[in-house]
């Protein structure tokens, strides 16, 4: 993603701590993710969940972007599990 500048909110960064990913892999992640689901109803910027692997860790992160300015405000990131996604990671179980 093309972000000009990053917002963190504190939300997501308590949640960095609390699972151990930092700053420096969700970068990585918004660098060479692939987009697998897009919020475009969410306010007050449409978001997205970013999956990548990082050191063989998997990882996504919801980044809402402001489309005029094309600021970007990390929501969240955490390790999926299987039980809530696919074995790659990239799409929800129903």
């Amino acid at each position: 993603m093309d972000c000009s500048l990053l917002h963190w909110r504190r939300h997501a960064l308590e949640r960095m701590f609390q699972r151990d990913i930092s700053r420096v892999e969700v970068k990585k992640v918004l660098d060479i993710g692939e987009i697998i689901e897009i919020y475009n109803d969410d306010q007050p910027f449409p978001s997205k969940l970013v999956f990548a692997i990082i050191d063989k860790k998997p990882l996504h992160v919801v980044v809402a972007e402001d489309s005029k300015t094309e600021e970007c405000y990390i929501i969240t990131a955490y390790v999926p599990t299987v039980e809530y996604f696919s074995d790659d990671f990239m799409m929800r179980r129903r």
